[in-house]
Parts: structure tokens; C-alpha cells; sequence
């Protein structure tokens, strides 16, 4: 959810700010595989707010998230300008991950069997993210890392997504996942607390939104009352 009066924005939108330097994304569901579905913001709204608008908006999400390097970021840019068409298949792949995504961990939040069809769509991508990785030993120690191909693959953004939803789906932590049961919201997070009762994914927006909306339900069925 987006914070009312963020410094140097020339807009503010749920989701993020804009920013003179480009749209800055709320980054707030604790790995890479819920922060992109939270890119449909209002989900549960008559008009959802789409933040990934272009190509270009996914790169920038993939650099905010820690998915791609500035480095791949400057080749993805260049190659997405080059072939638009490819740019523009390479966008609604990203938006088709996101909503399987979605499906996947929205139906695990609400203790249900996540849908057939989503769990497909997501193993579509699997074996090319995963056979994108290599062992890298650079550092002195062989450490996980990515196949750099020249020229770039444009889905390159969604590969440590889908790696992220595969850990998590096989990881003990599946159960902290939650959605947000703000009135429009729906955005995924991970749920550190330690009762394991967090509901919202910001207690300073939908939290206190929700908590108004209540407020004001109960003051006006008073005055009704009397």
C-alpha cells in the first residue's frame, strides 16, 4: 500500500509512489514470490490498479526486489527496446506468473488446495528458471547463480520468482503465509509474528482503514439507534 505524503513523489498511488526518478514499489510480502502478485493493487476493487503497466515497470520491479542486477537491468532495457513485440510477450508472461501465482499462495493463505490449473502454469516455468542457475565459485566459496545469456532472456525477471515459489511451497514457513484482509486489498505476505495473527499487509494503511471503517459503522448504528 502506498504512503500518503512520501517525500519527492509527484503522484501517490496504492502500491508504491511515483517518483521524478520512476515508480517505487511497496516491497512489503517478505519474498520475491508474494511481492509480484501484489503488483495488481485493489485487487478486490470494481477497477484494480495495474502497476505493471510496460515492460519496463517489471524491470524496475525485478531491480527493487533484488531479482536482477542493475547490470541485467540495463541489457533487459536495451533488448525490450529493440524487439518491442518480444517486450510486450515478455509483460504478459510476467502478469500470467503473477496471477498464477496469486492463485497458488492466496488458496494456501485460506487453508485450501491451491487450483490444478495454477500449479500448471507455474510448472511451465520451472524447469527454465531452475536450469538457469549454475554454481558459481568467484567468491572463494560455490555459491548459486545465474546463466547471463547475450543477448538477455526477457522473462529473465520471473526466474528467482519462480525459484522463490518453489522454496516456499516446500519450505516449513508455507503456513506463515497470509492475504490481506483489507476491504480491497488482497496483497500476500509472510506472517512473522509470533502468534501467528497478523492480518494486514500494513498495519498504517489497511490496518488503520479497517479499524476507522469499524469505528464509523458503530458510531453511525448508534445514532441510528436512538
Amino acid at each position: 500500500m502506498a504512503k500518503e505524503g512520501a517525500p519527492g513523489c509527484d503522484a501517490v498511488r496504492f502500491g508504491g509512489v511515483r517518483t521524478p526518478r520512476g515508480y517505487v514499489f511497496e516491497l512489503t510480502g517478505g519474498a520475491l514470490c508474494l511481492d509480484l502478485p501484489n503488483t495488481l493493487d485493489n485487487r478486490r476493487a470494481p477497477a484494480p490498479r495495474e502497476l505493471l503497466a510496460s515492460y519496463e515497470d517489471v524491470v524496475a520491479w525485478g531491480v527493487q526486489a533484488g531479482a536482477v542486477p542493475k547490470a541485467t537491468a540495463r541489457a533487459l532495457r536495451q533488448e525490450a527496446r529493440a524487439h518491442p513485440r518480444r517486450a510486450a510477450r515478455a509483460l504478459e508472461q510476467a502478469r500470467q506468473a503473477r496471477e498464477a501465482l496469486f492463485a497458488v499462495f492466496s488458496a494456501v493463505a485460506h487453508g485450501r488446495v491451491p487450483p490444478v490449473d495454477a500449479m500448471e502454469d507455474l510448472n511451465a516455468v520451472v524447469p527454465h528458471a531452475f536450469g538457469s542457475r549454475r554454481l558459481d565459485q568467484s567468491a572463494g566459496s560455490p555459491a548459486w547463480a545465474w546463466v547471463e545469456h547475450d543477448p538477455p532472456d526477457l522473462d529473465r525477471v520471473l526466474w528467482p520468482v519462480v525459484v522463490s515459489a518453489a522454496e516456499l511451497l516446500t519450505s516449513p514457513g508455507l503456513d506463515r503465509v497470509r492475504e490481506c484482509t483489507g476491504e480491497r486489498c488482497a496483497w500476500l505476505f509472510l506472517d512473522h509474528s509470533k502468534n501467528k495473527s497478523r492480518r494486514w499487509c500494513d498495519m498504517t494503511v489497511c490496518g488503520n482503514r479497517t479499524k476507522a471503517r469499524r469505528h464509523y459503522a458503530r458510531v453511525r448504528s448508534g445514532r441510528t439507534g436512538k
